[in-house]
């Protein structure tokens, strides 16, 4: 098989793609603007719900393509982490803490941020490979809002047509870092009628929200795993999934795949009314696990590390 690695730009941001020639299938991201995954085409057709774009993601940080969410996933209930019994508040009027329409903290504090640097990428036979690097213990402003000393390290790989998103924290400070990031991956079928999705959702056991999106301590079974997408509008949390978990979408002569490969427990699905895409969201964590669910939230020791991974593979159905 042939990889390449190239330069580009989309939207006047520059980006790096990695190119499977032989399943022609192009993963591309702006490491500048937040690591965020702002392409996926196979066969020359956009996969990726790119909604209002690349630019005005740079600029207000509405959500598209594949984002990181870091340090938290989805929203907080309160402006603070809590570990080992000790609550750390924080402002949640910074200008860095983006706010749900009810005022809640939401999707951390890397949208779009700038401060991603290459650390390597490569093509071989195998697959084609870029690699990031995001050093939050050098950004004085997080570490008052989230104050973990470490860094993440992001890896994409794209081999045959699946490309794996690899996330390394490291804990490089004196203190344990909790860890309670995820991903918002927007995937849509070109040419396919929202109703017309055929979804399969890998979930068994559902969190029961709150109005405002928070667990409420109860859960319930599935009620929506395979079918039609129709009418079914979803912003749903899972804390129980198959094994192997392998969320799926298929029309158009298309199958679309996110496998949870490691690191990733509990998953969120996002299909809202009216918008011709689904997310199906990876998470380290329940959505408000820095302040209420300590069970649940994976710790890093001072010097340690966590890994999650995530595949995405695109096929033909033809």
């Amino acid at each position: 098989m042939s990889y390449t690695v190239s330069d580009g730009r989309i939207e006047g941001f520059p980006t790096v793609s990695l190119c499977s020639e032989a399943d022609d299938v192009v993963a591309s991201f702006a490491p500048a603007v937040g690591m965020v995954g702002c392409s996926l085409r196979h066969r020359g057709a956009e996969l990726l719900g790119m909604r209002k774009g690349l630019k005005v993601y740079a600029e207000t940080g509405s959500s598209m393509g594949i984002p990181i969410l870091h340090p938290w996933a989805n929203r907080l209930s309160e402006p603070g982490v809590r570990i080992g019994g000790e609550w750390r508040p924080f402002d949640a009027h910074s200008p860095l803490v983006r706010r749900d329409p009810n005022g809640l903290p939401i999707h951390g504090l890397l949208i779009a941020h700038p401060g991603w640097q290459i650390v390597s990428r490569e093509a071989d036979a195998g697959g084609a490979r870029l690699v990031a690097r995001f050093d939050f213990a050098a950004h004085p402003e997080l570490l008052a809002i989230f104050p973990f000393p470490h860094e993440l390290v992001q890896e994409g790989r794209l081999s045959g047509s699946a490309l794996t998103i690899r996330t390394t924290l490291r804990s490089t400070g004196d203190v344990a870092v909790p860890v309670s990031f995820g991903y918002h991956p927007y995937f849509t079928l070109p040419g396919v009628p929202r109703g017309d999705y055929l979804v399969h959702l890998p979930v068994q056991r559902r969190v029961i929200l709150d109005g405002h999106g928070l667990p409420t301590g109860d859960t319930s079974a599935a009620a929506f795993r395979s079918g039609p997408l129709g009418e079914h509008v979803l912003d749903d949390l899972y804390d129980a999934l198959d094994s192997p978990a392998v969320f799926s979408l298929t029309g158009g002569g298309r199958r679309i795949s996110v496998s949870f490969d490691e690191g990733y427990p509990v998953a969120q699905v996002f299909a809202p009314d009216g918008q011709d895409f689904i997310c199906f969201e990876p998470m380290t964590a329940p959505t408000d696990a820095l302040v209420t669910s300590q069970s649940a939230l994976p710790v890093v020791p001072p010097g340690g590390e966590f890994t999650a991974a995530f595949t995405i593979r695109v096929e033909d159905t033809h």
